[in-house]
């Protein structure tokens, strides 16, 4: 669980898991250009969230793609996605 939580303790980090967490499969490329991040460090945070298993990754000639992790266990699942949902929250509120 700590290593979860220290993995969506970055603000990029939350943010790339968002676009990742809803769907689809998205490389790194795509990554960068949505949240403006040099790529660099863009593969460092979804590195960060692959080792505590969050999402996967696959290799697409020179590409990565990295998508939602099916096996993640449930209550894990729950965690991330009720984070989401309170940064979902708090975005709406800011903008209201």
């Amino acid at each position: 669980m700590q290593e979860i939580l220290t993995a969506i303790s970055d603000p990029t980090r939350r943010a790339a898991l968002a676009l990742v967490w809803s769907g689809g499969e998205h490389c790194v490329c795509e990554l960068m250009t949505r949240l403006e991040a040099s790529q660099s460090r863009m593969s460092r945070h979804m590195k960060v969230l692959r080792e505590a298993g969050l999402v996967t990754d696959r290799r697409d000639a020179q590409w990565v793609r990295y998508r939602r992790n099916p096996d993640l266990a449930p209550e894990f699942a729950a965690v991330i996605d009720a984070v989401m949902a309170a940064e979902y929250k708090t975005e709406r509120t800011k903008v209201a």
